[in-house]
């Protein structure tokens, strides 16, 4: 097998949240016709448990390990020097010297860079190691939406870093052989930003593990035998996710419970912020990590993806549609799935219509249970990670002559 270099921002195991299910399967596919070698961070002290497992399913790993505490002060430097901070944020010598020594010994035919902050390392190999980028979404974009939420002096920081995010995106678009996002809505939206790209990028989109997410009764319920359970599931210490949960139990929520007492909102991922802590009450279940969220998505009464600062694919969405569960989330998440309401995917931007939306499903379960059905279908049909990856493979070398 030709040697492939492969660079991610964070571990990409397990795969148990948005980024790292994307990577890992990214790393599967890869390994089908290279021997990789992977360098990547841990910034999430339980990841360590899972570091034999990463190793086994890939040897040739560089792990570096990140202190949140002291990278956040490095990258709070890059305010002086007009740089990134994501990029200071990531830069470290270990690693660099790692991917050196790697290129040096093994002469990788390529690199894959998962995510623009990890591309300076690859790009001091060109010209002679070509580079592909997964960018995934427009990352610029995302902090520029994110500062009209927040008071100054953090609203200037958030523009600042958009700002600065995005000549490095675009710079690196520009370098690499090819660069992939994950729908073609993001596509437009960096061709919009970086008109000079345009031809140098294209959609790549994400799948869903159909025989892991499938609809199985016989999993044991979490949720109390009259309860009327409303799930939303993903990391609790990102921040688009703890603002949507806490609009939903504050705003959505009391209007369900008017018309249904028995409803109640679950929340279930790791790491959740003092935001969401505070949410728990007999109303709202805030889980922490939880060894499957197969069993929340099989019982729920129903599932909900209230993201009001979010775009692109989102796994949670797929995962829910292929456990058979229909979904109402908000258009600007909706819209890269293309399902209709028909195949299980309601779109609301407003409380009052997702609390409409939901109280419909609780009034008529078997109405839920095709809609589900439809969902599993929508995603079964048109999500295949192999389909998808495919795209970005294809501007792969084969051998070192390429």
């Amino acid at each position: 097998m030709t040697p492939l270099l492969y660079l991610v921002h964070r571990m990409p195991y397990p795969p148990d949240k948005g980024d790292k299910v994307r990577s890992y399967h990214l790393l599967r596919h890869l390994q089908q016709r290279h021997r990789v070698f992977l360098a990547t961070f841990i910034d999430d002290p339980a990841d360590e448990a899972h570091l034999d497992a990463l190793r086994a399913l890939c040897p040739d790993l560089y792990v570096a390990r990140l202190n949140p505490r002291w990278r956040k002060l490095a990258s709070a430097r890059a305010l002086l020097t007009g740089e990134a901070q994501s990029l200071a944020y990531y830069r470290h010598a270990g690693l660099r010297h790692w991917v050196q020594k790697v290129a040096a010994e093994h002469r990788p035919v390529a690199s894959v860079v998962f995510s623009s902050t990890m591309a300076p390392y690859a790009q001091e190999l060109l010209p002679r190691v070509p580079m592909l980028v997964d960018l995934v979404d427009v990352d610029s974009a995302k902090w520029t939406q994110y500062a009209p939420a927040h008071r100054w002096p953090l609203s200037w920081v958030y523009r600042r870093e958009g700002r600065r995010l995005l000549a490095h995106e675009r710079d690196m678009a520009l370098a690499a052989r090819r660069s992939f996002l994950v729908t073609p809505q993001e596509v437009e939206l960096f061709a919009s930003l970086a008109p000079e790209c345009r031809d140098r990028v294209e959609a790549a989109g994400n799948g869903v593990d159909a025989e892991r997410f499938r609809p199985d009764p016989a999993l044991p319920s979490p949720f109390a035998a009259d309860e009327r359970a409303i799930v939303f599931t993903g990391a609790m210490d990102y921040w688009p996710n703890v603002d949507a949960v806490v609009w939903f139990a504050n705003e959505v929520l009391p209007r369900i419970r008017e018309r249904e007492p028995r409803a109640s909102f679950w929340i279930v991922g790791r790491n959740p912020t003092p935001a969401v802590q505070a949410l728990a009450s007999d109303a709202v279940h805030v889980t922490g990590t939880v060894p499957q969220v197969e069993p929340y998505l099989q019982h729920a009464a129903a599932v909900v993806a209230p993201l009001r600062v979010a775009r692109g694919i989102q796994n949670k969405i797929l995962e829910a549609m292929a456990m058979g569960q229909p979904v109402i989330t908000v258009p600007s998440c909706a819209e890269p799935i293309g399902a209709t309401a028909e195949q299980g995917l309601w779109r609301c931007d407003e409380a009052d219509c997702f609390a409409q939306g939901v109280l419909a499903w609780l009034a008529d379960p078997a109405r839920r249970e095709r809609l589900g059905a439809a969902a599993r279908e929508h995603v079964v049909q048109n999500f295949s990670w192999q389909a998808n990856l495919d795209r970005l493979a294809a501007w792969l070398p084969t051998t070192e002559s390429s």
